[in-house]
């Protein structure tokens, strides 16, 4: 098998995952806002293969899951792109320029910032519509809600894949879907 032959497929595997983590795994954590670990599996696909990976994979889930188990529709799908990619493209972009433990760190902890700033901001814009309230409504929750709510769930992602990239990458090249010259942790 050639390298975008196994890289489609562990790609595929990746989204496969990544939805099974988000219809299996939701916990509620403030208000509405629930944490599930898929950006753990797009990030990993993403250390793995680039940050363009993450963004494909994050692209389908979002849209399977938007016409499965959403209840926000367009507006869900479209957060759930942005926070995901957020986190799993920052890191897999800073990862992909120093392929090292402390590089690995680094774009996670990147990640994880990135996605709080992003979210403050996309939630301010987008969540009065699906909602049904206003911008003011919003706002005074953006301290008390969002602001902790993306502070765990980046917290959580970034913890969860430092634990899970090293394991995930070795079975995958005990598998050979992952060449050893391409992942140098």
């Amino acid at each position: 098998m050639d390298y975008k032959t196994k890289k489609l497929t562990a790609t595929g595997m990746f989204c496969a995952l990544a939805y099974l983590a988000v219809a299996t795994m939701r916990i509620p954590l403030i208000l509405f806002l629930k944490y599930e670990p898929k950006d753990v599996v797009i990030t990993i696909g993403g250390l793995i293969f680039g940050p363009l990976t993450s963004f494909w994979i994050s692209l389908i889930v979002s849209f399977v899951q938007m016409l499965t188990i959403s209840e926000n529709g367009i507006l869900g799908f479209l957060m759930n792109v942005i926070s995901s990619c957020s986190f799993a493209c920052t890191a897999s972009f800073i990862y992909g320029k120093k392929r090292t433990r402390s590089g690995a760190a680094a774009g996670l902890l990147s990640g994880w910032a990135s996605m709080i700033l992003v979210m403050m901001l996309w939630n301010y814009l987008i969540t009065p519509l699906y909602m049904g309230t206003t911008r003011q409504d919003v706002a005074k929750l953006l301290l008390p809600a969002f602001l902790p709510f993306n502070f765990i769930k980046g917290g959580l992602n970034a913890a969860l894949t430092m634990l899970l990239y090293k394991p995930v990458v070795t079975a995958l090249r005990r598998t050979r879907l992952v060449p050893e010259s391409r992942i140098k942790t």
